[in-house]
């Protein structure tokens, strides 16, 4: 190599670099690939350089103040044994340096690791998602202030997967996830079949990152499905006998949010955030629909049909804030005492109701699959209704071949909201989109 001298301290102290370069390398004669790389600011430094299939690599040893010669000289020694046998020292320098992490990061608690996995994933995620991997994590205590269900405490329980990411994250492993999973599944089946699917795609996730791939072990959630009980399919469905005291007693509700909401809930099909979630930008005037922000296909449009119609000419449009001013309200289905600004709980207002009509088990989600139960009473084509519904195309001849109009959509969907009002005692409403359009235009 050119360069090349037999390195001493006192040699290498009095290299200097050439007058025009940026860095000057000198070679030591007596170890091999050992070098030492002087900048223009004097700055010096060991270096290793040496070819690894076929290709130069250079790793910098360190600078002339912290390794003396001899130590240099030993580790280029080092560094060439490693290369001669096949072995990047790069690679691993860097398994020494993510070994050294995990170790200053052991100890870690998963909670902190929690939140850096919302913060880095939730962009792809909608609002509901997350809410509920942070409601899954929370501490409890707090005292439930809505949504109160029949024989709940007034105090809120912690997350499901609050005790478990209490732990270090090196701490979680299966037998520990195992444990956990045993004792939640008696008392929450179902919410700890979903704590498990989010459980594993965070360790997942922290299995990929650096800093934390040494502590992750994402096999802890593997073939542990296994040990939650079969998953029941939910069968609770209006019956078209019970849909008169189900309308008297929902058209009673004191809110007339939660009122309008719940029965444009059944006579929609759609999904429970779907619908609280519309804005009244999002009803079109010129051709009578509505978009819905769907879940699955993003976005799909539905028709207003005339008790609809009239259900939202009066809803609440403007209210009241804490200053006294008038607001006016972004969203179809207002609550200007959320946080959010629309409504987010309606199900304590429903369980009264269906306890007082004495109709059993009937769930928010209920009131869409009855939607599609009822659609049939109308006989009206499984495609139809779920179009309507947001349901994904179940065959080849639905997804490919079939592209219906609104109006087709709007003539089935007129039939079944007048079956179901029929049914409900209630007279089918002439469509008032005039009034409709006053309202929306004011927004």
């Amino acid at each position: 190599m050119a360069n090349s001298i037999g390195f001493t301290q006192d040699r290498i102290s009095n290299l200097q670099c050439p007058a025009g370069k940026q860095q000057e390398i000198y070679w030591d004669s007596k170890t091999p690939s050992l070098g030492v790389r002087v900048t223009q600011g004097n700055a010096k430094s060991f270096i290793f350089q040496t070819r690894l299939y076929g290709k130069t690599i250079r790793i910098t040893i360190g600078s002339l103040d912290a390794w003396a010669l001899g130590q240099a000289q030993s580790e280029a020694r080092r560094l060439k044994v490693l290369t001669d046998q096949g072995t990047d020292p790069r690679e691993e320098r860097a398994k020494l340096t993510a070994k050294a992490h995990a170790e200053r990061l052991k100890g870690i608690q998963a909670l902190e690791v929690w939140d850096k996995y919302i913060e880095a994933r939730s962009h792809q995620w909608g609002e509901r998602h997350k809410n509920d991997h942070i409601d899954m994590v929370r501490a409890g205590g707090g005292k439930v202030t809505r949504g109160l269900r029949k024989n709940q405490l007034g105090t809120k329980q912690a997350g499901i997967l609050f005790s478990l990411l209490s732990f270090p994250l090196n701490e979680i492993n299966r037998a520990r996830v195992l444990a956990w999973l045993k004792n939640e599944a008696i008392a929450r089946p179902a919410r700890a079949r979903q704590a498990l699917s989010a459980l594993k795609a965070f360790l997942t996730w922290a299995g990929d990152q650096p800093e934390y791939s040494a502590l992750a072990d994402t096999g802890a959630c593997d073939r542990l499905t296994r040990e939650l009980p079969a998953k029941k399919a939910k069968d609770d469905c209006l019956q078209k006998e019970q849909l008169k005291v189900w309308f008297d007693g929902v058209k009673k509700i004191s809110n007339p949010v939660i009122s309008a909401y719940l029965q444009i809930l059944l006579l929609t099909g759609a999904r429970r955030n779907e619908l609280a979630t519309m804005k009244w930008s999002d009803l079109d005037l010129q051709w009578h629909t509505a978009v819905i922000r769907d879940k699955v296909e993003g976005v799909r449009t539905i028709p207003i049909t005339p008790y609809v119609e009239h259900l939202l000419n009066n809803l609440p449009r403007v209210f009241k804030g804490k200053d006294g001013k008038q607001i006016k309200s972004l969203y179809v289905f207002a609550s200007p005492s959320a946080k959010s600004g629309r409504l987010t709980e309606p199900r304590k207002a429903h369980e009264q109701v269906i306890e007082t009509a004495g109709i059993p088990n009937l769930s928010i989600h209920g009131l869409r699959r009855s939607f599609g139960t009822l659609a049939e009473w109308t006989e009206c084509p499984a495609g139809i209704s779920a179009q309507i519904m947001g349901h994904k195309p179940s065959a080849i001849a639905e997804k490919h071949y079939r592209k219906r109009p609104i109006d087709l959509l709007r003539q089935w969907h007129t039939r079944i909201e007048k079956f179901v009002l029929e049914e409900a005692g209630i007279e089918q409403p002439k469509s008032d989109s005039k009034h409709l359009k006053m309202i929306v235009n004011e927004s």
